[in-house]
């Protein structure tokens, strides 16, 4: 784990998510609300704050959250920044454009681990600002640290609810140091490993076949044999591919006593 969150007094990674809220500034468009919400959820946050936005509730905000209704009927609704900072112990601000006057900026993957160490000490604040100007100074001078994506500095610009996702994918990722849990509905691939004397039966099944077949010649084996017990040794073959490849030398074998027969 990383070492600043090595110590921490929160132990679970989901604990340090729980403790991030995402304030959103003036608003525009309800439909970057909605998008914010399903952001937050699809990384394991869940504490909206708004910030006097311009239309809210909205059919648009809920039918953009596809599935994170949840967090907009929860979502805090403030009239100011301040109020919405209040029980806030550590304020980030989200911003493109870098301040002459203000916390330093930081990119946002140097900055994460600071954030969520922050959530042993109370409520932390993700800042956004408004979707045409984003924030204003003053709003970034209200914020204890200022982090910035590293976009293509020809055209930063980013939607609000792609930079929300950005932000909350990058704390989801250092919360849990880099290994997220993926719970997947698909039918395992792969088989257990297959046991080392299975292994060796199935070697000796091919040296066999390959002599009978002519392929390999006992008098003069040469380095064919420790070469195909490189190749498979490689592959890491597993119970199902180890009875694959029986099969196919079973199949070989049939074959030749086939054509061995003595026609009548």
């Amino acid at each position: 784990m990383n070492p600043a969150l090595a110590s921490h007094p929160v132990h679970l990674p989901q604990d340090f998510l729980n403790g991030i809220h995402v304030v959103l500034s003036q608003t525009s468009h309800p439909g970057n609300i909605g998008a914010t919400a399903r952001a937050m959820k699809t990384m394991g946050l869940s504490r909206l704050t708004l910030v006097n936005p311009k239309r809210f509730p909205d059919n648009e905000a809920t039918a953009r959250a596809a599935g994170a209704e949840d967090i907009l009927t929860q979502a805090r609704v403030c009239v100011s920044l301040d109020e919405a900072l209040t029980e806030t112990v550590f304020a980030v601000a989200v911003s493109a454009r870098h301040r002459s006057l203000g916390p330093e900026p930081m990119p946002v993957r140097r900055a994460v681990s600071e954030i969520l160490e922050q959530t042993g000490n109370g409520d932390v604040a993700l800042v956004f600002g408004n979707e045409t100007s984003g924030l204003s100074n003053a709003e970034v001078q209200r914020c204890q640290r200022s982090v910035f994506i590293p976009a293509n500095p020809d055209y930063s610009s980013l939607n609000l609810g792609s930079a929300v996702q950005l932000l909350c994918y990058e704390l989801r990722l250092a919360a849990f140091n880099g290994c997220p849990p993926v719970v997947t509905k698909a039918v395992p691939f792969a088989s257990p490993v297959a046991a080392n004397d299975d292994v060796e039966r199935f070697y000796a099944h091919l040296e066999r076949v390959m002599i009978a077949t002519g392929f390999l010649d006992p008098q003069q084996p040469k380095r064919l044999l420790p070469k195909l017990r490189r190749l498979f040794g490689r592959a890491k073959l597993e119970n199902d591919e180890i009875n694959i490849l029986r099969g196919v030398l079973d199949a070989v074998e049939k074959a030749i006593d086939k054509t061995s027969e003595p026609k009548s």
